[in-house]
């Protein structure tokens, strides 16, 4: 990797941690050069705008992602041995890739859920492919015969993010310490609920 590729991904590792505190919009090129002792005209050059900056930091917040959760939870056993690999994953990635206030997306979400543009494009296009993960995972779960065959993997997608969003909620906002074990209590239950007749 070279120097200029070096600075852009320590400039983008300080905007996504910068981000997960005080969002997208928060994160501008005079904050990020002041946190890095770069001048900004030097890193306006690796941007050339506010726009960009926010699209490329979540395209590297989304390659992280990949990284530290994607990746090794898919390299778990396929069924629900990987479903519960992708919440555990999920469940840690804001300390494995630091980010001090939280998971980027869930900030990202709130702050772009009614504002259009680029950023927010590329945000719900990145939710829906976690989410297609998810539903993926599921729908393998159920073909291995682990959950019963009248699972909607969509539904279950969307109750497991659910969990995750509340954990999050819980334990960023609320304080919950047991947040991360009412989220594997509800997975649980979820699961169970799912599980073919015996």
């Amino acid at each position: 990797m070279g120097k200029g590729a070096e600075t852009r991904e320590a400039i983008l590792d300080e905007a996504v941690r910068l981000a997960s505190e005080v969002g997208l919009e928060g994160v501008t090129i005079g904050r990020l050069a002041d946190a890095l002792d770069l001048s900004k005209s030097g890193l306006f050059a690796h941007f050339s705008s506010k726009e960009r900056l926010q699209v490329a930091l979540l395209d590297h917040a989304a390659a992280r992602f990949v990284e530290a959760v994607l990746r090794p939870a898919l390299a778990a056993p396929r069924g629900e041995a990987r479903l519960r690999a992708l919440v555990e994953r999920w469940l840690r990635w804001p300390t494995e890739v630091p980010q001090p206030g939280g998971c980027v997306f869930v900030q990202a979400n709130v702050e772009l859920d009614d504002r259009p543009g680029p950023a927010r494009d590329r945000l719900v296009a990145l939710q829906r492919e976690w989410l297609a993960t998810l539903v993926r995972v599921v729908r393998e779960s159920r073909d291995a015969g682990q959950l019963d065959a009248a699972t909607d993997p969509d539904q279950v997608a969307f109750e497991i993010y659910g969990i995750l969003l509340s954990t999050h909620l819980a334990l960023r906002l609320l304080g919950d310490r047991r947040a991360h074990r009412r989220a594997r209590a509800a997975l649980d239950r979820l699961l169970a609920s799912c599980r073919p007749a015996a």
